[in-house]
């Protein structure tokens, strides 16, 4: 289980997080909703290890601290991250961007069967594994990012607006594959803009607003939340509940 504790990051003068404490168990979706600027990327930039800010508070993986280990210890412990933009090596081939998600220790002990998981939820990767990154389209990128993070074998995943830039369509099949992969074992921390479709797949979800935590509930409980409703998924929700 990841859990974080009374976690702050401060930029300078700018305090991007207050005393924010949440946790994410194996096998389930947590989505942490948020306007921009609310300090979701930085929340997930200090699990992995590469906030620039100053830390303060905890953040453990099954017991064990990550505060001050490197990112690569942190993808060894257990936590994998896929950025906003996908952060994928454009140069090199889909193949190359996975054998490099493989790289760390964890990695190679799962190797073939995170392999075999990840070409099965991506089929389209199979056909396109020879194709350099930087040539596929958004949707196809952000497979080979999602995949390429499945490679470390980790015990949690975390995306942040994994759907940014996506069609309807493959936003509709991007959240799809985010469900298979709770159903492996993976626990999830997803921070996205689109409330609706998250929360429709998500096991719970946060709210955070100016750095802090300002509530916390079951997936189903927020999509029925009028507050939520009208602050994340628009008019028409609120008008159809």
């Amino acid at each position: 289980m990841l859990t974080i504790s009374d976690l702050s990051v401060s930029y300078g003068l700018h305090r991007a997080l207050t005393d924010v404490s949440l946790a994410v168990s194996p096998g389930e979706i947590v989505v942490m909703l948020g306007a921009n600027g609310a300090g979701k990327s930085s929340l997930l930039r200090a699990v992995a290890g590469i906030c620039k800010g100053e830390k303060s508070g905890r953040i453990d993986l099954n017991g064990k601290s990550l505060v001050g280990r490197k990112p690569d210890e942190i993808v060894e412990a257990g936590i994998a991250f896929v950025p906003e933009g996908r952060g994928i090596f454009g140069a090199l081939t889909v193949w190359e961007n996975l054998m490099l998600g493989a790289y760390s220790k964890r990695g190679q002990s799962g190797r073939d069967k995170n392999l075999e998981w990840v070409l099965e939820l991506f089929p389209k990767l199979v056909e396109r594994k020879d194709q350099v990154a930087r040539t596929m389209s958004g949707g196809e990128q952000q497979m080979v990012a999602i995949g390429r993070a499945m490679m470390a074998n980790p015990e949690i995943l975390m995306l942040d607006e994994p759907s940014l830039g996506l069609s309807p369509l493959l936003c509709r099949e991007l959240f799809g594959n985010l469900s298979h992969i709770r159903e492996m074992g993976m626990g999830v921390l997803l921070v996205e803009q689109n409330a609706k479709q998250s929360l429709a797949i998500a096991d719970r979800g946060y709210l955070i607003e100016n750095g802090e935590i300002t509530g916390e509930n079951s997936a189903e409980a927020m999509l029925k939340d009028p507050a939520v409703q009208a602050a994340y998924l628009g008019a028409e929700a609120t008008k159809n509940n």
